[in-house]
């Protein structure tokens, strides 16, 4: 298969800060489509590789080829067709729900832009909010803003960094079903996590420590392959397994 039959490809990826390296020859394919879940403990380097692939930072080493894009020769043409959502959200506090969504209408030169914000506030649920400061709003409702700012142009491919992180379950269940939608729609999903309950909503995941992915398969495949009940006991025990090196 070329590159282009997938939605993701990684050669040999690799990132160096220093003596310091934070993904160490990563290689794995994304399948158009499906959501593929990206685990690991704080540190283990997912929000380093997602940064690669999104054209924000340049690997060190190795391949990275987003939706047919080489991500080191014209990182800017990867985030035409692509989402991507931060674990900060990357909303501005100082500015209502309504002026965070021109922002990022004008970045991503949707057309059409006042039906755009209109659909993206009613999709995020913040009908009526629209002059609030973002800076006031709960965090399940800037996740959803957020999300809703990611996906205003609609995207091919959607890059989410540890969405989920401080929200209540009820947020958190209503996000998943969001981004099942959108997968059913035929976004392709890529998303970091560090909570084993959300890696069972992925069609197949990898699990990375110290920089290096360790496992990869369907949340069935990866329990029956380690002989275990839980994807959690899955993560406890390849990470003893590898050990701790860093």
């Amino acid at each position: 298969m070329t590159d282009n039959d997938y939605a993701v490809t990684l050669e040999n990826l690799t990132r160096k800060f220093g003596d310091f390296t934070a993904v160490d020859d990563v290689s794995f394919s994304v399948n158009r489509g499906e959501i593929f879940g990206f685990l690991g403990a704080n540190g283990a380097g997912k929000s380093t590789t997602i940064r690669m692939l999104c054209g924000i930072l340049k690997p060190t080493s190795g391949r990275g080829i987003v939706g047919g894009v080489d991500i080191s020769r014209t990182p800017e043409k990867v985030k035409s067709f692509i989402g991507y959502m931060s674990q900060k959200f990357s909303l501005y506090d100082d500015l209502t729900v309504e002026e965070n969504l021109n922002f990022f209408a004008g970045i991503y030169g949707v057309k059409n832009r006042k039906d755009a914000v209109n659909r993206a506030i009613e999709s995020a649920g913040l009908a009526g909010r629209e002059k609030k400061m973002t800076g006031s709003l709960p965090v399940g409702w800037k996740q959803q803003l957020s999300l809703a700012s990611a996906v205003m142009h609609n995207p091919d491919i959607l890059f989410l960094d540890e969405p989920t992180s401080g929200v209540d379950p009820v947020s958190r269940r209503k996000f998943w079903e969001t981004i099942r939608a959108k997968s059913d729609d035929g976004t392709t999903v890529f998303v970091t996590t560090h909570y084993m309950t959300e890696a069972e909503y992925c069609d197949r995941l990898s699990i990375m420590r110290a920089g290096k992915v360790i496992a990869l398969g369907s949340p069935d495949e990866l329990k029956r392959k380690n002989d275990r009940d839980t994807l959690e006991d899955v993560f406890v025990s390849l990470v003893q397994q590898t050990g701790d090196t860093r």
